[in-house]
C-alpha cells in the first residue's frame, strides 16, 4: 500500500529534522563563520573575503594541499590496485576464500588511534620491528627513520592506510566478482579468452560497479585523512605530512583561528565535493558505455 499526501510528511519530519539540526545548520553556520575573524563558535565581526585571501596566501595551506594531493593519488591507485589482484586471487581459490575473507575486513575495524600507535612503534628507528627486520636481513641501506624523514614520511602514513582498507576495497571486488553470471566466464573462455587477455575484456568491464565504489570511498577517505597524520607526526618533519583536514585541526583548536580553520573547512568540503562528483560521474558513465 502506497504512503501518500501527510502520512509521507509526518514520516519523513523527523528525519528532515535532524538533518537539518545536524547537517544543515551547522553547514550554513560555519560558512557564515568564515566570513568573520571569530575566535570561537560564537560572534565575530564581518571581514569578507580576507579569510580566504589568507588561506591562498598561506605556504603552509599549499603544502598541505600538495600533501593531500598526492596522498590522495597513491592511495586510490594502490589501494585498488592490489585490492582487485587480492579479489582476482580469492575467486580463483575457491577452498581458502571464505577463511581468508573473513580476515581481510580486520584491519579496517580497527580504530584508527590504535593503528596510528601500533605502525608509529612498528616505524620506530630505536628498537622498531621494520628496521630489526631488515638489519637481520642485511639490509641496512633500507633502514630509515621512517616518521622523520621529510622524503619518507607522507609515503610511510600512506602504506598504513592502505594496509588498513585495501582487504575492504578487495571484499567489495570479489562480491563484484561472485555476483558475475558463470556462463559469462565459461562463454569467454571457450572464445578462447584467458588470463589477462579475458581479465582485460570481460572482468575489467564487469567490474565497474565495484570499481566506482571503492574508488568513491578510498578518494573522498584520502581526501579528508586526519587521523593517522595528527597520532604519528602531528603534521611533521617540517609540514611532510601536513594535510587540509590537520591544517582545520591545527587553526581552529591550537591556534584558536577557529574563523580561519571554518575557512579551510569549507574550502575542504568543496574540495571534496568537486572531486567526488566529477570522478562518479565519470566513473558511472564507464558503467553505462560498457
Amino acid at each position: 500500500m502506497l504512503i501518500r499526501g501527510r502520512s509521507a510528511a509526518l514520516l519523513i519530519l523527523p528525519a528532515a529534522l535532524l538533518f537539518a539540526a545536524f547537517v544543515l545548520y551547522p553547514l550554513i553556520r560555519g560558512v557564515q563563520l568564515s566570513f568573520t575573524d571569530a575566535v570561537g563558535p560564537a560572534g565575530g565581526n564581518f571581514v569578507g573575503l580576507a579569510n580566504y585571501i589568507q588561506m591562498f596566501k598561506d605556504p603552509t595551506i599549499s603544502r598541505a594541499l600538495i600533501n593531500t594531493f598526492v596522498y590522495t593519488i597513491v592511495v586510490v591507485v594502490v589501494q585498488n590496485s592490489v585490492a582487485l589482484f587480492i579479489a582476482y586471487w580469492l575467486f580463483k581459490l575457491r577452498v581458502v576464500r571464505n577463511f581468508v575473507r573473513a580476515g581481510l575486513l580486520l584491519p579496517s575495524m580497527m580504530a584508527f588511534v590504535a593503528v596510528g600507535y601500533l605502525w608509529s612503534f612498528i616505524y620506530s628507528p630505536l628498537g622498531g620491528p621494520l628496521d630489526l627486520v631488515m638489519d637481520a636481513l642485511g639490509l641496512h641501506a633500507l633502514e630509515q627513520v621512517w616518521l622523520g624523514d621529510p622524503n619518507t614520511a607522507l609515503m610511510s602514513i600512506a602504506f598504513v592506510y592502505i594496509w588498513m582498507y585495501t582487504g575492504y576495497s578487495a571484499t567489495i571486488f570479489l562480491a563484484n566478482y561472485l555476483a558475475i553470471d558463470p556462463s559469462l566466464m565459461e562463454a569467454a573462455q571457450l572464445d578462447g579468452a584467458r588470463g589477462w587477455k579475458r581479465f582485460w575484456n570481460v572482468d575489467w568491464a564487469l567490474l565497474a560497479p565495484s570499481l566506482t565504489i571503492n574508488i568513491t570511498l578510498s578518494v573522498i577517505g584520502s581526501l579528508r585523512v586526519f587521523d593517522l597524520p595528527f597520532i604519528m607526526t602531528q603534521g611533521g618533519p617540517d609540514n611532510a605530512t601536513q594535510t587540509l583536514s590537520l591544517s582545520i585541526y591545527q587553526a581552529s583548536f591550537s591556534s584558536f583561528q577557529f574563523a580561519y580553520g571554518t575557512t579551510l573547512a569549507v574550502a575542504l568540503l568543496l574540495l571534496t565535493v568537486i572531486v567526488g562528483v566529477t570522478q562518479a560521474t565519470l566513473l558511472r558513465r564507464r558503467e553505462v558505455n560498457i
